[in-house]
């Protein structure tokens, strides 16, 4: 609510943005950069510097960025807010998203497939990853449209995290439409009707069965024949799924992401030069950098660490840790340039 109320105090203005219609008027606000959230980034990398300086050397005026208006975090824009920064700026022009936190984050990932600086193969597997637990039950094509990827690769990818095993007796495809995950199923209930209201027609068939009205009148035919209302493919396939989520739950975890691996390597030289050696401030961005200076199995035993209830928490505050180092680095780039 205390967002909404900070969202509220900002100068509104009514502009003609072009949406993927072409023709919807937004809603635009110019945003202090301080009210801002970093991103939840489908960058595994984090921002690019070299696009930041590009986007902060450009005199023509950037779009406005994508910010969720619940929590003031941005959406899609962090080069464009960073660039922001870069030249000095203390505000910028938003355009809120309405919508929960997890389809705020495949809007995202959409726009960042469409326009921008593209996500790499690793950030679109990524974003698929985390789509599959929020979103379960879209298709892997639905998927596949707002990550950029094959929709075998989103299958794959469910497949191998599991959570396939989610029980969800429909998924939404690309057009919007719901379509049950055990087409079998269906026709069985279809077949159940049938028996039960010889007469029915075929699209009350078909409501109630939750399958299209030429499946319903396919199984009808069969019935007429005396074949299998299910074909042999749909049996075939419905086998392979239950062998599938029997596998699921005996295979041992995806394993975990990689783990950041320090920065040693410059550290020696630093540690060396008199100049942060002996003075206050120095010293304490010594004694900051050594200890994120650390080798993949510390920061491997911190991730063991963390209790399950709290790696959410944990998560985030070590997100804000990054985007504070991250801030400290435009800086420092801007003080050389």
């Amino acid at each position: 609510m205390a967002t909404d109320a900070r969202a509220a105090e900002f100068a509104v203005h009514e502009a003609a943005v072009p949406s993927e219609s072409g023709a919807d008027r937004c809603l635009t606000a110019v945003v202090p950069l301080d009210a801002l959230l970093p991103a939840d980034s489908p960058r595994v990398a984090g921002e690019d510097p070299r696009h930041v300086h590009a986007l902060a050397q450009l005199d023509a005026r950037l779009p406005p960025i994508i910010v969720h208006r619940s929590t003031m975090r941005v959406v899609d824009g962090m080069h464009r807010l960073r660039a922001a920064r870069l030249r000095g700026d203390d505000r910028i022009t938003v355009r809120f998203f309405e919508g929960s936190e997890a389809d705020a984050f495949v809007y995202g990932v959409r726009l960042n497939t469409l326009q921008g600086l593209p996500l790499s193969p690793a950030d679109r597997t990524a974003a698929a990853e985390r789509i599959i637990g929020t979103h379960p039950q879209w298709s892997d094509r639905l998927i596949a449209s707002a990550t950029g990827l094959a929709a075998s690769t989103v299958a794959s990818l469910r497949r191998r995290s599991g959570a396939g095993a989610v029980q969800v007796n429909a998924r939404t495809g690309r057009d919007g439409r719901v379509r049950p995950l055990n087409a079998a199923e269906g026709r069985r209930r279809a077949v159940a009707l049938i028996t039960a209201k010889p007469h029915a027609s075929l699209r009350e068939i078909a409501d109630v069965a939750g399958i299209a009205v030429g499946t319903a009148r396919d199984v009808r035919q069969r019935l007429r024949l005396g074949e299998d209302p299910v074909p042999k493919k749909l049996r075939e396939a419905e086998s392979r799924t239950a062998a599938d989520s029997s596998m699921t739950l005996r295979t041992t975890p995806v394993a975990s992401p990689p783990v950041p691996t320090g920065g040693e390597q410059p550290l020696p030289n630093l540690r060396r030069d008199p100049s942060l050696r002996f003075t206050e401030g120095g010293r304490a961005l010594l004694q900051l950098l050594s200890a994120h200076a650390m080798g993949g199995e510390r920061w491997q035993r911190l991730v063991e660490s963390v209790p399950a209830h709290r790696t959410a928490m944990v998560a985030q505050a070590a997100r804000n840790c990054a985007e504070a180092w991250q801030r400290f680095a435009l800086e420092l780039e801007r003080k050389g340039a």
